[in-house]
């Protein structure tokens, strides 16, 4: 056990070693850890950038490792680091086939793409697809950090792609979720070429991809949010939804005590509005919260969120689960005590294997259309400690 887990113990005795030193020499030597072994490490919600919620190193570290100043590690902390994402090339995981950039559609006056990850070899009937979506406050994050967790279900039997979007500096809502109906579209339109079934379709999601995956859940067939980026010919609609501490509704976020500052002009929310105050915008409230859109033919939802959570306040995910539940959709609500924003609670086995669970119930198991899939019931929550 101890060789397998030698990557993982050298980092951190690079991370700790660099922490040692003082902000001068710190910044004259290039660190010896790369940005992918950060990623790899702290990197919970796979949008790319490793937040100092998420990053399980000291403080001081973080603040070297920040070398720009803007609250998160990224590629722009280690642009000349020859190891950065962009310098190297995604590797397959055994039982995998990446196919990297496929062109899905167009956002604004651009292309859009997505990067696959299929089984290898293929299976010999159409398999259930899993699509990702990234986090980043709408406004960062790309497609690349959905690879390493696609391929781990890959292996348990689904296809998986992880898909970019157009982020808030190049259009505000709804650039966004029509990008990704026009991803889900595509991936229809094209099942037959990569041995997809078009009925069984998964999002995933964490933070703001969560809200954009609780989105695609609830707005099926709702035409103002569908764009015209291409396919329109096929559904948009999916068969189950992970939504990892999305944000859903803005009134209640924005006023929830210590969450103000979200209200703000160019906060994160604000910026998907359009700009403004968030508060004084109550048509984009109502038309980016995915609550807004429920009715009782919406796919089973598994919501997760941290009880410590200073990002996006848990009453997001609670609401969310709450109407879900009282429009009789399929929803379990499981909230990690003490977790933050992501970071290592989100690891733990119990809840990785729960979202596997929940995909083999929802996507693998031949039902009836009344079953009911295992631990998805409208009145199930969990505590940290047990259900009720």
């Amino acid at each position: 056990m101890l060789h397998r887990q030698m990557p993982r113990i050298l980092a951190c005795l690079c991370l700790t070693g660099l922490a040692a030193l003082s902000p001068a020499q710190a910044q004259s030597v290039r660190p010896r850890i790369s940005l992918s072994a950060v990623l790899d490490r702290d990197d919970s919600d796979s949008d790319g950038a490793v937040t100092a919620t998420e990053f399980s190193g000291p403080k001081a570290l973080f603040r070297r490792l920040d070398t720009n100043g803007d609250g998160k590690i990224d590629k722009a902390d280690f642009a000349d680091n020859d190891r950065t994402p962009s310098a190297r090339k995604h590797r397959s995981i055994p039982g995998t086939r990446l196919v990297k950039d496929v062109v899905f559609g167009q956002g604004g006056d651009r292309d859009l793409k997505l990067h696959l990850v299929l089984p290898d070899p293929p299976a010999d009937s159409p398999t259930p697809l899993i699509v990702w979506i990234h986090g980043g406050g709408w406004m960062g994050g790309n497609k690349e950090g959905g690879v390493g967790r696609l391929s781990r279900w890959v292996k348990e039997g689904f296809a998986g792609a992880t898909i970019e979007y157009r982020l808030t500096g190049e259009a505000a809502f709804p650039a966004q979720i029509h990008d990704c109906k026009c991803a889900i579209r595509f991936l229809r339109a094209h099942a037959d070429k990569y041995n997809l079934d078009p009925n069984r379709i998964a999002v995933a999601g964490s933070s703001a991809g969560g809200h954009l995956v609780a989105l695609l859940g609830t707005s099926g067939g709702v035409k103002d949010l569908e764009g015209d980026g291409g396919w329109n010919d096929q559904r948009s609609d999916v068969q189950a939804v992970i939504d990892l501490y999305g944000p859903t509704d803005f009134q209640i976020f924005v006023t929830t005590p210590g969450y103000e500052s979200h209200n703000r002009d160019q906060s994160p929310e604000s910026r998907l509005l359009g700009g403004g105050i968030v508060t004084e915008n109550p048509e984009g409230i109502r038309r980016v919260n995915p609550i807004t859109y429920i009715d009782p033919k919406d796919p089973p939802f598994l919501i997760i969120h941290g009880s410590a959570d200073r990002v996006v306040p848990a009453n997001q995910s609670e609401a969310l689960h709450a109407a879900l539940k009282k429009s009789g959709v399929k929803s379990k609500l499981h909230i990690i005590d003490g977790a933050g924003h992501g970071g290592a609670g989100f690891g733990e086995p119990k809840i990785q294997e729960m979202q596997m669970q929940f995909l083999r119930d929802t996507l693998l198991k031949t039902q009836r259309a009344d079953d009911t899939p295992a631990d998805s019931d409208g009145a199930d929550v969990d505590s940290p400690s047990k259900d009720r």
